[in-house]
């Protein structure tokens, strides 16, 4: 059980660098230092959307409009780190 929640560990981990992967591209493509029409950029950019667009979506659905400021993959790394934070003192040492 406890390498299942290695695993579980492991891929919220790898999901933040993910994000925050996508945070930085993101601003990359507005201030045109990559361009889109590249076919390895446009292929990274699409992955990394599609990756972290389904678990963004309803927090900004929730979120207050803050003009171009988007506030929502800091909230999910937040949530990210408790999720964390509770598996590795609450659960981890309490599996056998």
């Amino acid at each position: 059980m406890r390498a299942v929640l290695d695993i579980i560990l492991i891929v919220l981990d790898l999901y933040v660098w993910l994000l925050i992967a996508a945070a930085i591209l993101s601003w990359l493509i507005a201030f045109n230092v990559v361009n889109t029409r590249n076919q390895l950029v446009s292929a990274i950019a699409e992955f990394l959307y599609r990756i972290t667009e389904p678990v963004l979506a309803p927090i900004r659905s929730f979120m207050p409009n803050l003009g171009g400021l988007d506030i929502s993959p800091i909230i999910l790394i937040l949530i990210i780190y408790f999720i964390e934070r509770v598996i590795q003192y609450y659960i981890y040492p309490n599996v056998f």
